[in-house]
C-alpha cells in the first residue's frame, strides 16, 4: 500500500523468511557457520541453532539453503508435531523415496532411508535432515531420530541432522533420559536477538534491499524500536511495516517519533487499562512481587562470589588505535549453553596453579609483557614506550583484530593471541597463547613459557583475545566486488597461488565476477560466509592458506 509513496517495487519488512533481507548480524553469521559446519562435518551427529522465537532462525536456514553443494540432499520437516512413524514418512517424501501407500512399519521405512543414504553415499552425495521447531518433537520421535545417526558406513555416518528451535529444545536435551541424544550434537549455537547498533543496520540494509536510501528512521526512532522490539528481528518487522504504513497515511517521508509510538502501541497492544486492576492482576503483581525478592536474596548471597568466565561467541572488531589496553566487548552471542549442576554435582574444577599470575610481577605489565610476546612470533619488536600496540604493529604492516569468542573461534585463525584471563580472585591479567597440541596449550605468560590443559585455559579464559594479521598492500577496509587497487591485484595473486591458476597481469583489474565467485568458494570450503566480501576473516585465512603468515601456526609447531 505505502510501496508507491516511498519509491518502492516490494515491502521491505515482511514477515516471509527471504534469504534476500537477511542481515547478517555477527550472530546471524556464527549461527550460518555453525550450520555450515554441519553440513560440511564428516562425523555425522546433531547440529543445534536455538534462539527465541522471531531471531531468525529459519531465515538464516533458508539462507543455508541457497549455498549447498549441488552434490548435497537435504530433507526439510517445518512441522514435526507428528509421531515417529509420520516423521519417517515425512523424511521419504522429502528424499522423494518410494514407499507402500499403506505401510505402518518402521523398519520398512528405515530400510528405505537406509537403502537411499547407502546408494547417495557411493554417488558421493551428502544427506542432510533439517527440522525446524524441533522443540516440539516428542520423546519417541527424538529417539527415533537419534536412531536414524545409527546409519553408517565403516567410514562415516550416512546422514547430518540440524535441529532448529525455541531454548525449550535445550532444556528437552538436558534431561537424563536424553543424555545419549545430546552426547551426539557436535555443535551448536543459541542466537540471541540484535543489539541496538544491529537493529539499526538492520533496519537500514532492509530498506536499501527494497530501494530505499533516504533515512526514513531517524537515530532517535531506532533508538525507541530497539526499546519496544527488544532486537527481535520478527518484531522490528511488524513495527517498522505499521510505522511506514502510518506515515503514509499521514503523508509523511519519513517516521517519526509519535507515528512509531503509536505503531508500537497498537502491535504490542502496550494501552494501559485504567480502574481498579482485576484479581488476576493482583495475585499476578503479589508473585512478581515475591519472585523479585527471592532474585535480591540470590543476587546478595552470591555478590562476593568470583564470575566464571564463560564460553562466548559474538561479534569481531578491529582494535582502533587509540589505547593502550582493550576495552571489554558487548558479546552479541554464544556458541554454547552451560549445563546446569544438579545440586548432587561437584562444582568444576578450579584451573591448574601454572594459571596464577607470578606474585612478584605486577598485573599492570601484564599486557605489555603479553603484546611482546605476540610481537616476536611475526619476528617484531615491541616498545611499551613507544605509541600504542595497534599503531606499532600498522607502521609494520600488521593490523590489530580484537574479537570476543571460544575456543572453536580462537582455533578457527590458527594464530598466536593475547588472551585475557582471571586469576581464582577474578582479576584479569593478560598471556600469550602461541601454540595448540592436541589438548594442551602453550602461553608466553609474564616473560615465561608454560604449558596448560585446554580444559583448563577455558575456565579462566573471559574469552576476549587479540591477534595479529597481515595487510594486503593498500588495504583500508573490505575488498568488495567493483573495488580497483593494488589490494586486489594482490588478491588475484593470492587466489591464484590457492587455486592453482596463472594470476593476471592487468594492473588495472577489477574485483569482478572470477574473483568473486574464487572468493565465495573459499570461503565455503573455510566454513565462512560465501558472501563474496574479503572481509578481516577472509583476508587471514587467505594468508594462512597461501603461507603468507610470518607468524607460526598455533598447531604448526611449538614455540620457542
Amino acid at each position: 500500500m505505502y510501496n508507491q509513496h516511498f519509491g518502492i517495487a516490494e515491502k521491505p519488512f515482511t514477515m516471509a523468511p527471504d534469504p534476500r533481507f537477511l542481515y547478517m548480524s555477527d550472530g546471524h553469521r556464527e549461527a550460518f557457520a555453525h550450520l555450515l559446519y554441519g553440513i560440511k562435518a564428516e562425523e555425522g551427529g546433531f547440529v543445534l541453532l536455538t534462539g527465541e522465537v522471531g531471531t531468525g532462525k529459519t531465515t538464516v536456514c533458508r539462507c543455508l539453503l541457497e549455498q549447498l553443494p549441488e552434490q548435497t540432499n537435504v530433507a526439510v520437516i517445518l512441522n514435526p508435531k507428528v509421531t515417529a512413524l509420520e516423521l519417517l514418512a515425512s523424511i521419504c517424501d522429502e528424499f522423494r523415496i518410494s514407499y507402500p501407500p499403506a505401510n505402518r512399519s518402521i523398519k520398512v521405512f528405515v530400510d528405505l532411508i537406509n537403502a537411499f543414504l547407502l546408494e547417495a553415499h557411493g554417488l558421493g552425495q551428502k544427506n542432510v535432515l533439517i527440522i525446524d521447531e524441533a522443540q516440539n518433537l516428542d520423546a519417541d520421535v527424538l529417539e527415533q531420530i537419534r536412531l536414524l545417526t545409527n546409519l553408517e558406513t565403516n567410514e562415516r555416518k550416512l546422514l547430518q541432522i540440524i535441529l532448529l528451535g525455541q531454548p525449550e529444545l535445550l532444556e528437552i536435551l538436558a534431561r537424563p533420559e536424553m543424555r545419549q541424544l545430546a552426547q551426539r550434537v557436535t555443535a551448536r549455537y543459541h542466537l540471541r536477538p540484535l543489539t541496538q547498533e544491529e537493529v539499526a543496520l538492520y533496519v537500514r540494509h532492509r530498506l536499501a534491499v527494497a530501494g530505499l536510501q533516504n533515512l526514513v528512521f531517524p537515530d532517535p526512532c531506532l533508538a525507541f524500536l530497539y526499546q519496544q522490539s527488544k532486537g527481535i528481528p520478527r518484531l522490528i518487522n511488524v513495527l517498522c511495516d505499521r510505522a511506514l504504513l502510518g506515515a503514509y497515511v499521514q503523508g509523511k517521508s519519513s517516521v517519526d517519533h509519535a507515528t512509531l509510538k503509536r505503531a508500537a502501541r497498537e502491535v504490542l497492544w502496550a494501552r494501559k487499562k485504567s480502574g481498579r486492576p482485576s484479581r488476576r492482576t493482583s495475585l499476578l503483581f503479589g508473585a512478581s512481587i515475591t519472585v523479585l525478592a527471592l532474585i535480591a536474596v540470590a543476587l546478595l548471597l552470591q555478590r562476593n562470589q568470583p564470575a566464571v568466565p564463560g564460553t562466548a561467541t559474538g561479534a569481531a572488531t578491529v582494535v582502533q588505535a587509540t589505547a593502550s589496553e582493550p576495552v571489554p566487548v558487548t558479546t552479541a552471542g554464544t556458541a554454547t549453553t552451560p549445563k546446569p549442576l544438579d545440586a548432587t554435582e561437584n562444582p568444576p574444577p578450579t584451573a591448574a596453579a601454572a594459571l596464577d599470575w607470578p606474585a612478584e610481577t605486577p598485573r599492570s605489565a601484564s599486557w605489555d609483557l603479553a603484546v611482546r610476546a605476540l610481537f616476536a612470533q611475526w619476528r617484531q619488536t615491541y616498545n611499551p614506550a613507544a605509541s600504542d600496540a595497534c599503531r606499532q604493529a600498522e607502521k609494520m604492516g600488521l593490523r590489530c583484530l580484537r574479537q570476543e569468542g571460544g575456543l572453536e573461534s580462537l582455533l578457527s585463525f590458527n594464530q598466536p593471541a593475547v588472551l585475557r584471563l582471571v586469576n581464582k580472585n577474578n582479576e584479569a591479567f593478560y598471556a600469550t597463547i602461541t601454540a595448540v597440541d592436541g589438548q594442551t596449550a602453550t602461553l608466553s605468560m609474564a616473560g615465561e613459557s608454560k604449558t596448560v590443559a585446554l580444559a583448563d585455559l577455558a575456565l579462566r579464559w573471559s574469552g576476549e583475545f587479540t591477534l595479529l594479521w597481515k595487510m594486503p598492500p593498500g588495504y583500508e577496509d573490505s575488498i568488495r566486488p567493483g573495488r580497483v587497487g593494488p589490494e586486489v591485484q594482490w588478491l588475484d595473486q593470492q587466489l591464484a597461488s590457492i587455486f592453482k591458476r596463472s594470476a593476471s597481469s592487468d594492473n588495472t583489474l577489477q574485483y569482478g565476477d572470477q574473483l568473486v565467485q574464487e572468493i565465495k568458494q573459499f570461503q565455503f570450503s573455510e566454513g565462512l560466509i560465501p558472501d563474496g566480501v574479503a572481509g578481516v576473516k577472509t583476508l587471514i585465512r587467505i594468508n594462512t592458506a597461501a603461507g603468507n603468515n610470518e607468524a607460526p601456526g598455533l598447531t604448526a609447531r611449538k614455540s620457542k
